[in-house]
This record gives structure tokens, C-alpha cells and sequence, in this order.
């Protein structure tokens, strides 16, 4: 599968416009899965409008890519974080998350790989422990636009809000092992930039390869 994410900052009076443009868009595409949502409160650099993308192949998104980017040069979208990336979604069991999060970093690019491979598997291993996690893919990024040169994007399905904001960031996981890699006075950091933390209501399964 191949993935496009993209954050949308637009302006208040234009929002509602934006949103049905960009679904209408988003259809048009031709994705076999597709998210266009308005970001729920307490984002960081998240945009106000998610949007995520699942095709077959990256050929297919190529296909659509210009006529998509053309679409989002509305003047009223100011500002875009994305990434394009190839990866398959880890299930973690049948029942389905209502919210949908995407974050977007950046490893510093002198970074030595066995220092990345550490934090892909620690990463990867989190679902393990917050059962709330209903799906997840992590990737490395083929194209990235916006605030930083993205180098990863972690996706998740939640069971719900509380799930993000709660058991999956408060977790002794996420604060005692994964927390490192971020923290600047931690000597193990590796990501220095500004991430993109994104969250939105999803209403069907996002992470997933099967088609609908």
C-alpha cells in the first residue's frame, strides 16, 4: 500500500469550503481509503483538516498527484505538512478505533542506523502494551513537505480520544523508554525538530490493506 498524509492549516472563514473541496478531491483520487476530517483539540502543528490517502501503488497516487496538489494550492490553506510513504498496517485485533492519529518527525540526519533501527523497534513495540491501539503502521518517508524534512510517520487508530490522551501518551512506555529519543537534554535524542502530532474522528477503518 502506499500512503499520503496531509495537514491542512486553513483559514476560520474558509474551513467549511475547504473541507467539502478537499473531500470532493479526495474522492477523485481514486484512494481506496480515505480520510478528510477536522483535526480535534489538542494537536501540535497538526493543521486544522487531516487528510489521509491509502492506494494500491504509489503509480496510482502519481496518477493524481497533480491535480490534488493543484487542489490544495487554495490560498485559504496557508500552510501544508505532509509525507508520502509505502508501508502495510499491524491490526491488533477485530474491533475498530473511532480516532485516527498520524505524527510526522524528523530523525536528525546524523543519526548512525543502528541508533534508528533502536527507535523503529521501540516504536514498533508500544502497540504491545496499550491494548486501546487498534491498528498501526510505522514508515519511513518517501516525499515530505511542509515545516521539516519528515523522515518517519507513526499512524494509529484509537479506541477513542480518551485512549490518545490518556493510556497511550501517560503509558511508562511512552514516557520512561520512547520519551528519550525526543527529550533534548536526554544525550540518546535524535529528534530535534518540531514534530506533527494529528488526531481526527474516523468512522471506519483507516489502517488497514483490504479494500472497501
Amino acid at each position: 500500500m502506499y500512503s499520503v498524509t496531509r495537514l491542512l492549516d486553513v483559514a476560520d472563514q474558509h474551513r467549511d469550503r475547504i473541507l467539502a473541496a478537499v473531500r470532493a478531491g479526495a474522492r477523485a483520487t481514486g484512494a481506496q481509503h480515505r480520510l478528510v476530517e477536522p483535526t480535534l483539540p489538542g494537536v501540535r502543528n497538526g493543521g486544522d483538516l487531516l487528510v489521509h490517502l491509502r492506494f494500491d501503488s504509489k503509480s496510482q497516487w502519481l496518477s493524481a498527484a497533480d491535480d490534488f496538489a493543484a487542489l490544495l494550492g487554495d490560498p485559504a490553506i496557508t500552510h501544508i505538512n505532509g509525507a508520502s510513504y509505502r508501508g502495510l498496517p499491524t491490526r491488533t485485533g477485530s474491533d475498530t478505533g473511532t480516532v485516527y492519529r498520524a505524527l510526522l518527525l524528523r530523525v536528525a540526519a546524523d543519526t548512525d542506523s543502528a541508533a534508528v533501527a533502536r527507535f523503529e523497534k521501540e516504536l514498533s513495540r508500544m502497540p504491545q502494551f496499550i491494548p486501546t491501539i487498534r491498528a498501526w503502521q510505522l514508515s519511513k518517508v518517501d516525499d515530505a513537505i511542509g515545516s521539516s524534512e519528515w523522515t518517519h510517520v507513526f499512524e494509529q487508530e484509537f479506541s477513542d480520544i480518551d485512549a490518545l490522551m490518556g493510556p497511550y501518551l501517560m503509558h511508562p512506555i511512552h514516557w520512561a523508554v520512547v520519551d528519550r529519543w525526543f527529550d533534548p537534554e536526554c544525550p540518546e535524542v535524535i529528534i530535534r525538530d518540531r514534530v506533527c502530532h494529528s488526531f481526527c474522528h474516523c468512522d471506519h477503518p483507516i489502517l488497514t490493506a483490504s479494500q472497501t
